[in-house]
């Protein structure tokens, strides 16, 4: 049986760009790699500014942006508790590689969110003592499933969330 999820925030969805009003302009179909291994579709809905007229993508937090993975089994990888990640080992160190390069711009990223919004956040400064990306965003050793999508989502809402590249594009020299 091929079933399909549909997706709708509860929340009142503003542009993350200018912060106009969105309007439901369709759907799309997404899928989706359950930690359990199960593949699903979710019908995301298709929203457009009235303002700046850009279209976004409304996604729930079990997802990445441009990952296929839910949240859950991503974390356990960059957290090195393979317990049962359904991928294999390439797409394991792809995530890794990925987490390696976009882990210091989302701590920048998330600087840079602190004093947009003068927010209080535990997010260490580049001059701070050296430590992990992880404990610069705030994820100090204590294990929770769901820290991957609270460092995602104020990324992908303030629009500063860069896409990833391919992985069937080489490396450049």
């Amino acid at each position: 049986m091929n079933l399909a999820f549909f997706v709708r925030s509860a929340e009142i969805n503003h542009c993350p760009c200018c912060e106009g009003p969105l309007i439901v302009a369709g759907s799309r179909r997404r899928v989706w790699y359950r930690h359990s291994g199960n593949k699903a579709k979710l019908i995301i809905r298709r929203l457009f500014c009235e303002r700046c007229h850009k279209i976004h993508h409304e996604l729930p937090d079990l997802l990445v942006p441009y990952k296929r993975y839910g949240t859950e089994s991503i974390e356990q990888v960059l957290d090195d508790h393979l317990i049962d990640v359904p991928a294999d080992e390439s797409t394991l160190g792809r995530w890794r590689e990925w987490f390696r390069n976009w882990g210091p711009y989302a701590v920048g990223c998330f600087n840079s969110i602190i004093r947009r919004f003068q927010l209080d956040l535990p997010v260490g400064s580049t001059s701070d003592p050296p430590r992990t990306v992880l404990q610069r965003i705030g994820r100090n050793g204590e294990s929770f499933v769901g820290w991957l999508a609270k460092v995602v989502r104020p990324i992908v809402n303030v629009h500063l969330w860069v896409q990833t590249r391919s992985a069937f594009l080489s490396k450049q020299p």
